[in-house]
């Protein structure tokens, strides 16, 4: 068994139309590929959602401010094509780049406010790749579903807010983060782990759960977080790029965690630049 793979965005509206002609519901997996288990997930959740899937690869060059990141990040079509033929998915849309960004394209979408700081502070011009792509996937495939990861937590935000302004008749689905044993949130980017790193980065997300049940019981974020950051550079990690505490809807920095809230991170370990976020309930 073997996933058909469609480079046209022609031919991929001819084959959403088709099933929709057909009474079908379409759900999409947006992915740069280097699939793994949180990414199957989000096929699992489409597949149990719709009644056709389509997963997207393209590795979107817009959203890499860091030209090194972008000639490093994995390509693994075929391996990638090898793993979602068993999950029923009925097309892997793997567009050739003028599919995405045919010659003299211009317009770039940008996400205002929900955008700042966190990722968007330190990776400039990131978001504005992913929604530009991201908006063209979602218009491109037609689909009424969309499902994301939340362990992208800023990025999921800015998508439902882009198909909320831009009146995209998308329902954006966000799933539960996939982990390992030990607490490392499943990402491409731990393949480049050595050893050495490996074994130190479950530390972000130790020191996250600890400083998240303090927050939940009614801690303030100014010390919390200041301790969690000294254990995090403590485990042997390089820099603590961020550790904040925000409103879990809008993203705005809070003080404590009296309405629903999120503990966001990004922080280095080996040169591999690791993120992470975890659900802090309100203090009741």
């Amino acid at each position: 068994m073997s996933v058909p793979i469609e480079r046209s965005r022609a031919r991929l509206r001819a084959a959403v139309a088709g099933w929709k002609a057909a009474g079908a519901r379409v759900g999409v997996v947006p992915t740069m590929g280097a699939l793994h288990a949180g990414h199957i997930s989000l096929v699992e959740a489409a597949r149990a959602a719709c009644d056709r899937v389509v997963v997207t690869l393209f590795i979107n060059p817009r959203q890499f401010n860091n030209p090194a990141d972008l000639e490093s990040y994995p390509r693994t079509e075929v391996s990638d094509a090898a793993k979602l033929a068993p999950l029923g998915v009925d097309l892997l849309y793997v567009p050739d780049p003028d599919q995405i960004y045919p010659e003299g394209f211009a317009t770039n979408v940008s996400v205002g406010g929900i955008s700042d700081g966190l990722c968007g502070a330190h990776r400039p011009g990131h978001f504005d790749g992913v929604a530009t792509v991201v908006t063209k996937l979602l218009l491109q495939t037609g689909a009424e579903r969309a499902f994301f990861g939340e362990k992208d937590y800023q990025q999921l935000l800015i998508v439902r807010r882009l198909v909320r302004d831009l009146d995209i008749p998308c329902t954006i689905t966000g799933c539960p983060t996939v982990r390992e044993p030990d607490g490392l949130a499943l990402s491409s980017r731990n393949a480049r782990l050595d050893a050495t790193a490996r074994a130190i980065a479950p530390a972000l997300n130790c020191a996250m759960l600890g400083a998240a049940a303090a927050l939940a019981q009614g801690a303030a974020a100014a010390p919390a977080l200041a301790a969690a950051r000294q254990d995090i550079r403590a485990a042997g990690f390089d820099e603590v790029e961020y550790l904040e505490l925000r409103d879990a809807a809008t993203l705005a920095p809070v003080e404590t965690a009296d309405r629903p809230a999120r503990l966001l991170a990004a922080a280095w370990v080996g040169g591999v630049r690791l993120i992470d976020n975890i659900a802090v309930p309100p203090d009741t």
